[in-house]
């Protein structure tokens, strides 16, 4: 996994299908050699002697003048003959900022760096084997203009292709150090012709994928939300020319981190790529006294040989092994109906309970009472934040609805939007001071909300309790946690004036607390994660919640692009997937009924929208879809994920869906627009072995694995917005 050679001081890190290899070159510099397909401990030498002397200045004396450009640095510093951006810049008493990284000493040890906070990070144990393959590099650099050193940290996993990294930054010397920018990694690539790959978005229309050549210079990626946000998400893909969904030769950069992000592609006509990213440093400061340290969000790197399928895949099996909540990542999600689009704030119990009462006979096994239960919560205006129950609006409190519930078979879940808070509340009449507002200004409002302080600790104590509270006291299986707008302010009443650059990153910590307190003081309940839909949809947010609310727009057919999207690094039982009702809330579009629930069984399934008012043509329908996805949540859960046909560029949406052992698969189609006249296009269904024989259930054929991945299968001639599915299973 990992292997040092002493005598040209080269390290080789191997994952499943990779490696990685670097050195520490005559100058004392920890310099890139190789990130790519696999090579052997014997090709070092070759490396280190012919690669890495390509880059390395050619003075010999070095006080005399170099330049660094053309190194593949591992850790890029400021000036000193470096042009390019780096990777860490701390600023000095005396003002001076620059610096020059030089090794130090490393160590190799079995497992994962420990941390002393709660940021999310990669766990050293297998979920499914529950045994620890991860091996950690850590190397420390140090900073030769100041008190600094630097420990850059690799972990790998022998039976995955991502490799995790992150770095600390420590102040060794007497005089406070001031942290202006701490990235989580950089890697540097061979000067060539690469593209980017990044998710855009807005609200209802999160994660589109984008494709676009990187340009001469800086091509950056950031977020000032406080939030990865729908507009952004902290993924990028760097593209080698020729790379496609299943060829060619791809690289991720995802990190595993909620907040305000940045990370920047640099290129320049005589130097390597250099990728790099890590917490946003814009008006980013943070303070390092003697001894303190600061350790970064950890970030994880993938490479692909196969295209960009195969880089989705290996994300999806490292979110799966090693990040999610070990203790839901594999288990049946609820099925579950949530009254928000069927009732939004203007229910009672007797709007509620025939809701359960359908959701219980077509199959469903949870209901989720959405926003409006609590405080004077009537419209998005007030109580937000008063987190005791509107008896007014449910007869008997939240037990009267959790009863029912229990009657019907069915569990019970619970909206929450913990961050945040209305000024007509009694929790800001009681406590305004833990507002993230500044005293004397008046403040940006987001849907007539302020940001709690969660760099309060104070603030996420009261929180905590008043949540846990309502959990403690009512049989509650399910947890919605929704934030519902982006920061404006940028500060904390309760942070010193030097102290206000490190609101951003301390703000998601105080997120990160909270969740990290629930999730283990009601181990057994299944939180979701939302932000107005998918507006934090990240690994850091995946670490306590299994799955996230995608988009708020259900429409069956935006969805089939955003989860497309979606699905280019993260897994599809992350992926929190409804049926809702038509005309569309967000579009006004009307799609068949059994379409929409065929983009829905491509995640986490469940309904949103009013069961009670279905046709009894619709209800046999929905029951039938619940039937179906039982039928395939292992696959959802645990398979892997073949994108076959895209919305962007053709008429028809297809993916599938295989399981491991390649015994079992699941299609499912959507035709975009119907057309009068088209040729018959045929689908390869990649990813099935090729000696098997399928048997195709809706069609009642049966072929080898070679024909249906060679020669493919005809596309059905459908109408406007029409799906089919098609499951397979081996036939020996």
């Amino acid at each position: 996994m990992i292997k040092f050679e002493k005598t040209t001081q080269a390290f080789l890190l191997s994952g499943k299908n990779y490696s990685y290899a670097m050195y520490v070159n005559r100058h004392g510099l920890l310099q890139n050699l190789h990130y790519g397909a696999k090579i052997e401990e014997n090709d070092l030498d070759f490396l280190a002697r012919v690669v890495g002397a390509e880059d390395v200045p050619a003075a010999e004396d070095v006080n005399k003048e170099l330049q660094y450009n053309r190194l593949p640095s591992e850790c890029g510093f400021f000036g000193h003959g470096d042009y390019r951006e780096p990777t860490v810049l701390t600023v000095r008493n005396d003002g001076a900022a620059m610096s020059r990284l030089r090794y130090k000493e490393h160590k190799i040890y079995a497992g994962v760096p420990g941390r002393n906070d709660n940021m999310p990070c990669a766990r050293a144990v297998n979920t499914a084997t529950g045994k620890s393959v991860a091996q950690t590099l850590a190397v420390t650099l140090k900073d030769e203009s100041s008190a600094t050193e630097i420990t850059l940290y690799y972990t790998v996993y022998d039976d995955c292709d991502v490799l995790v990294r992150s770095l600390e930054i420590k102040n060794t010397g007497e005089e406070t150090l001031d942290i202006k920018r701490a990235f989580s990694f950089c890697f540097e690539l061979p000067h060539g012709k690469y593209s980017s790959l990044r998710l855009r978005g807005t609200w209802a229309q999160e994660r589109i994928p984008e494709i676009a050549p990187i340009a001469h210079g800086i091509t950056k990626l950031s977020t000032l939300r406080g939030a990865s946000s729908h507009v952004t998400n902290p993924f990028v893909g760097v593209l080698k020319e020729g790379c496609g969904e299943e060829t060619g030769e791809c690289y991720g950069a995802q990190l595993i981190y909620s907040g305000s992000f940045c990370i920047t592609c640099e290129s320049a006509q005589d130097t390597p790529l250099r990728v790099q990213g890590g917490v946003s440093d814009f008006n980013f400061s943070w303070k390092l006294k003697r001894g303190e340290t600061f350790v970064t969000p950890q970030a994880a790197l993938c490479f692909s040989g196969e295209g960009l399928g195969g880089m989705s895949r290996a994300y999806a099996d490292f979110l799966r092994l090693y990040v999610i909540n070990p203790v839901f990542v594999y288990a049946p999600r609820p099925v579950l109906v949530n009254n928000w689009e069927a009732t939004y704030f203007n229910f009672d119990n007797e709007k509620l309970f025939p809701i359960i009462d359908e959701a219980a006979a077509l199959g469903l096994d949870t209901f989720v009472l959405d926003d409006g239960w609590f405080g004077k919560r009537n419209n998005d205006m007030a109580g937000l934040g008063d987190w005791f129950v509107n008896e007014e609006k449910l007869a008997g409190g939240l037990d009267s609805v959790i009863n029912y519930c229990k009657k019907k078979g069915m569990k019970f879940g619970l909206w929450f939007e913990p961050e945040m808070v209305n000024e007509d509340s009694d929790l800001f009449r009681a406590h305004p001071e833990f507002a993230a507002v500044k005293p004397g200004e008046t403040p940006t409002r987001g849907r007539y909300q302020l940001i709690l302080d969660f760099t309060n600790g104070k603030v996420v104590d009261y929180v905590f309790k008043m949540v846990s509270d309502i959990l403690k006291n009512h049989d509650i299986n399910y947890v919605k946690w929704d934030m519902n707008r982006n920061f404006s302010e940028y500060y904390s009443p309760a942070l010193a004036a030097e102290k206000q650059g490190e609101f951003s990153h301390r703000y998601i910590l105080g997120v990160y607390d909270l969740a990290a307190r629930l999730t283990s003081a009601f181990p057994d309940v299944f939180f979701e994660g939302c932000a107005g839909g998918g507006g934090r949809f990240d690994a850091g947010m995946l670490y306590y919640f299994p799955q996230i609310w995608t988009s708020d727009d259900t429409d069956a057919y935006e969805r089939a692009k955003i989860q497309w999207g979606t699905s280019l690094c993260y897994p599809l039982s992350a992926m929190s997937c409804h049926v809702s009702a038509c005309p569309n809330h967000q579009t006004g579009r009307i799609t068949p009924f059994e379409t929409r629930g065929v983009i829905a069984s491509l995640g986490a399934t469940g309904y949103e929208l009013n069961l009670a008012c279905l046709s009894e043509e619709e209800k046999e329908q929905a029951k039938k879809q619940t039937e179906q996805y039982k039928r395939i949540q292992n696959l959802v859960l645990d398979g892997d994920l073949y994108r076959l046909s895209s919305p962007f560029d053709t008429n028809y949406f297809c993916q599938m869906i295989v399981s491991k052992d390649k015994k079992n698969a699941y299609v499912a189609i959507e035709c975009i627009h119907a057309v009068p006249v088209h040729a018959q296009r045929c689908v390869r269904l990649t990813g099935l072995a090729e000696e098997k024989t399928y048997y195709i259930e809706e069609l009642g054929v049966k072929a080898s694995g070679k024909a249906l991945s060679g020669r493919g299968i005809p596309l059905p001639r459908e109408g406007e917005y029409a799906s089919c599915v098609w499951h397979l299973r081996a036939c020996d």
